[in-house]
């Protein structure tokens, strides 16, 4: 089996470049190397806009058309909506019942957005939580990675602690040494005591090595032990983790390569401040927006040089030019010899030959809107049968399965 991977946007609508070489673009590029689960966080989005219930549903399957559009295969990749999935609203709830008031205070992005959405009412429990329900969204699909930026990878390792601790509170059971000594029985003495050599290590130092060479050894003894099954590996894993039976898979953040691209006023591109290109722009409006861009504020006239670096049109041509064309947009600058709009135009023209076949795709799907509906639906319901598994192992792990 493939890695799993997972991530998801809230709904805002049709998306801009930045949304695609911001996370779209990876997304796009992982579907062929892992598992991948992408989902529409309409949840998420009531977190701080809980009163503009009207736009959700629209917003919802616009994005979704942006995401396939862009080259989100549905047989390649789940596809699915988070409310459309009860299960992860369930996850939330009992993580909750373990999870300490500090630990989601301290999360970083949690201050940051107080203090940047001050216009809004954000004193709600559902805000405070928001990243320990973006933890349930996560653990219910026991996704080995998440791919994110840096500015969200402590909520990937909050994820990983409320992991760590449903397991370590509910992991263990009455007879759990027991079943651990008899699956390691499996194992034969000489890879047993490497095993245990190995979990000691990493228990006494938290040895990366050590813990990578008992996953070794169980990796071994899955491909070759006669009688091994999938829950003697979960259960010696624990073991070697110290945290008894993993029901839920600690995950990894995948930092991938993501090009930021500013708005056409140099602040962050986003359609509230109405400084976006939108992925589906016409070729007109597309060439109008570049045209109209803040550039280096030192060249007030065409004869004055300026500098690339200080200038928002120089970061497009660092996603969308190649080197011959830098090159000349760097001498024509710093020396006068082009204006701007001569250093605009590969801009334009790059983008409106990416965004061809985007529309193009798009078009047929928003004459289709059935057609998404079920790429969605089927997704979702793919999605619901790992959820509902995963909450059956949690449910039993807690007691909670009568």
């Amino acid at each position: 089996m493939r890695p799993r991977v997972l991530s998801g946007m809230r709904p805002t609508g049709s998306l801009h470049l930045g949304h695609y070489h911001g996370a779209l673009k990876n997304w796009v590029r992982l579907q062929d190397d892992y598992d991948c689960f992408y989902f529409v966080a309409d949840w998420h989005a009531l977190t701080t806009h809980y009163e503009e219930r009207e736009v959700i549903e629209k917003t919802v399957y616009d994005m979704v058309i942006d995401w396939i559009a862009a080259g989100l295969d549905p047989d390649k990749s789940t596809i699915f909506i988070q409310s459309r999935l009860p299960e992860h609203a369930e996850l939330f709830t009992l993580l909750a019942m373990g999870t300490p008031l500090g630990w989601l205070e301290r999360v970083p992005t949690y201050k940051d957005q107080m203090e940047k959405l001050k216009d809004r009412d954000l004193a709600t429990y559902g805000f405070l939580g928001y990243p320990l329900l973006q933890a349930a969204d996560i653990l219910i699909y026991k996704a080995g990675f998440v791919p994110v930026g840096e500015d969200q990878a402590s909520h990937v390792e909050l994820t990983r602690e409320v992991a760590r601790r449903f397991n370590n509170l509910y992991g263990r059971h009455a007879n759990f040494e027991a079943q651990a000594a008899a699956a390691l029985a499996k194992m034969g003495k000489d890879d047993a005591r490497y095993y245990e050599k190995q979990r000691k290590a990493f228990g006494e130092t938290g040895s990366a090595e050590a813990l990578a060479k008992g996953e070794g050894m169980l990796k071994k003894a899955a491909a070759g032990v006669a009688g091994w099954t999938e829950a003697d590996s979960e259960l010696l894993l624990g073991h070697l983790k110290g945290s008894g039976k993993s029901i839920l898979v600690e995950p990894q953040a995948l930092h991938t390569e993501v090009a930021k691209l500013p708005g056409l006023d140099g602040a962050k591109m986003s359609k509230s401040y109405g400084n976006a290109v939108l992925m589906r722009d016409d070729a007109e409006t597309v060439t109008k927006k570049i045209r109209g861009m803040t550039t280096d504020p030192a060249r007030a006239r065409r004869t004055d040089p300026g500098t690339p670096e200080k200038c928002p049109v120089w970061q497009f041509h660092k996603v969308y030019s190649d080197t011959a064309t830098q090159d000349w947009v760097r001498q024509g600058c710093t020396t006068a010899g082009i204006g701007c709009l001569d250093c605009k135009q590969p801009v334009i023209d790059a983008i409106v030959q990416q965004q061809a076949p985007w529309r193009e795709r798009a078009a047929a799907l928003t004459a289709d809107p059935k057609k998404v509906h079920w790429i969605v639906e089927m997704g979702t319901e793919r999605a619901r049968t790992i959820a509902r598994q995963t909450m059956k192992d949690v449910r039993d792990a807690m007691g909670l399965g009568y």
